[in-house]
């Protein structure tokens, strides 16, 4: 049960009604996630930013990350959401399934991202330094490790408030594992 309303577009600064029309237009709805954001003055317009900034990584990469945060910070809105976007990214269930487990038997240089980022968040970036060598013994860069560090915080974020506010989801729900 979600302990914060979602606020409908007249509720929210002039400045995030813009951002919801945009939304509108782009998505074809506001994301109650994003709507949440919206509480506050700058942060909707903050997080898409850094959310839509340029990366080293991929978009399909930046899902990788995205599932195996959200496991382990356990929200199930970024979860549904992420769901829905790594299918389109081209995931199939139960390489989405791997992924929210911090793994991908499927391709070697995504296991050891996902295994990364798993690590990262659960040890609170204190990585160990097994998984960081097999990350970059796997192809990746030291650009890509700065890259995927800053994704884990933006999706920590996302995760936080979500897990805060229990935002309703509006994404088919993950499915448990």
């Amino acid at each position: 049960m979600s302990t914060f309303n979602i606020p409908a577009r007249n509720e929210v600064s002039e400045a995030n009604q813009a951002i919801f029309d945009n939304l509108e237009k782009q998505v074809g709805f506001v994301p109650n996630l994003f709507a949440t954001y919206a509480y506050s003055e700058n942060a909707l317009k903050n997080y898409l930013d850094f959310a839509g900034a340029p990366s080293s990584l991929k978009a399909k990469e930046k899902e990788v990350v995205n599932l195996a945060v959200s496991q382990v910070n356990n929200c199930d809105y970024c979860l549904a959401a992420h769901t829905a976007i790594g299918k389109m990214n081209g995931f199939n269930d139960e390489q989405i399934i791997e992924l929210r487990q911090g793994k991908a038997s499927f391709d070697s240089k995504l296991d050891a991202l996902a295994k990364l980022a798993k690590n990262i968040t659960e040890n609170r970036g204190n990585t160990d330094a097994s998984v960081l060598e097999d990350y970059f013994n796997a192809g990746w860069t030291k650009e890509n490790l700065i890259d995927t560090i800053s994704l884990v915080g933006d999706k920590t974020i996302s995760n936080y408030i979500n897990n805060t506010v229990k935002t309703r989801v509006d994404f088919p729900a993950a499915p448990a594992l």
